[in-house]
């Protein structure tokens, strides 16, 4: 990638793909060696793995939230969401060994009242004892009620791939489907398992795909719930999306993506229409729903998107923006075609047709990522670093390069 400069309060870097513009003085990586984008010489400081924030130029601010050994041998499988209220929320793994379900996993939560600059002690949500294990999480905030819902797998005998088939929700060798719900901020919360409600019987597995879900804001389906799957049927996995359209009340599975689909996210588009953003190598695969995710067409790969197979995230830029502005979307991944390294943030201004603008968040080895707009206007990312080594919050500034090219509304 081409060097980067400052001007009229912006850093733009010129590379393959198009250029980043990012409002500041910069969002360089501190700590492992830059290789993408080289910013201002004071940005490039010894990253310290402490909960303590340490800064980078202008308005960056990096926090590990939680480290291997911390607590915990590991931690693994970010998410991210902010509240009503504007709290940030994070959550994530704390995990014995690296391996996923079955495992005597635990599902963590932390909490930020200053738009992620400093944070709560960690909360427990799901804990006990083993062999019993939960994982994966993945937030969806309820905008009219204000309920906030976690979902994640649960285990005892089986995980993914050994799993039998059926859905009978006390059989110690079915994964299984949970989600908790807060009504306090996140502070507490409640647990169901709806493993019964959303898994055919024919089917050998699901498991939510970490990160975060969405909830609809406009069309016939306005106020709809999804928080996406991976689905295994036999061998092969598909995507589709857990729906209520009763608030969490109660829960059905939509349609099926693939085959080939594994972790996913959905976003919702200018038009109404979703678009499905599935992790998978070299490149990410994307599908597109009418009907608010009961059907999906036009599975395919998607050439501008790089991908070694890694989960990721996309979101509205503004959820509740009109005009050019509702076009504009963020996407998050380890950018890169073979290995999971090289966290960055990708801007779209025409409802992902096309991805001009980004900035490299962490160059060095890391991987699963997910974004969340900031109460307060900012971008945080938390993502994996090391690749597993700590669980780090990124608060940096919104990128404005579609301003930039095109104007604001």
């Amino acid at each position: 990638m081409a060097g980067c400069r400052e001007q009229g309060g912006r850093v733009w870097c010129g590379g393959q793909g198009g250029r980043v513009g990012f409002r500041g003085k910069g969002t360089a990586r501190v700590g492992l060696l830059l290789t993408t984008i080289a910013l201002f010489a004071a940005a490039c400081g010894s990253y310290r793995a402490s909960t303590a924030p340490t800064r980078g130029v202008g308005s960056e601010f990096r926090v590990t939230l939680a480290q291997a050994g911390d607590g915990s041998p590991f931690y693994r499988i970010p998410a991210l969401a902010v509240s009503n209220k504007g709290t940030v929320l994070a959550s994530y793994d704390a995990r014995p060994t690296l391996r996923d379900l079955p495992s005597n996993i635990s599902v963590i939560v932390r909490r930020s009242r200053d738009h992620g600059r400093t944070w709560d002690a960690p909360i427990v949500v799901r804990r006990d004892p083993a062999p019993i294990g939960y994982g994966d999480p993945s937030f969806v905030v309820d905008r009219e009620t204000g309920r906030i819902f976690l979902f994640y797998a649960a285990s005892v005998n089986q995980g993914i791939f050994g799993s039998k088939k059926g859905n009978d929700e006390n059989d110690p060798d079915i994964h299984q489907a949970d989600v908790s719900w807060s009504d306090d901020d996140g502070v507490t919360w409640t647990h169901r398992r709806i493993t019964k409600a959303i898994k055919k019987p024919e089917w050998v597995s699901l498991f939510a795909s970490s990160g975060a879900g969405i909830q609809l804001r406009k069309g016939p389906h306005k106020g709809r719930l999804l928080q996406p799957y991976a689905v295994r049927i036999d061998s092969t996995f598909y995507a589709a999306s857990a729906i209520s359209d009763d608030h969490g009340a109660t829960w059905r599975m939509g349609g099926l993506v693939g085959p080939g689909a594994d972790e996913n996210k959905v976003v919702e588009l200018s038009d109404g229409r979703l678009m499905l953003n599935s992790r998978a190598r070299p490149q990410r695969k994307i599908a597109f729903s009418s009907d608010g995710g009961d059907t999906w067409t036009g599975w395919r790969d998607e050439p501008l998107l790089s991908d070694p197979a890694n989960n990721g995230a996309i979101i509205r830029y503004d959820e509740s923006a009109r005009g050019a502005r509702a076009r504009w979307l963020l996407f998050s991944n380890t950018d890169h075609a073979r290995e999971r390294r090289n966290v960055t943030v990708k801007l779209s201004c025409d409802d992902g047709v096309t991805w001009p603008f980004k900035t490299v968040v962490d160059s060095g080895p890391s991987a699963y990522s997910t974004i969340a707009r900031l109460a307060d206007g900012a971008l945080g990312v938390l993502y994996e670093q090391g690749p597993y080594e700590r669980i780090v919050f990124v608060r940096m500034p919104m990128p404005v390069g579609c301003d930039a090219r095109k104007g604001t509304p």
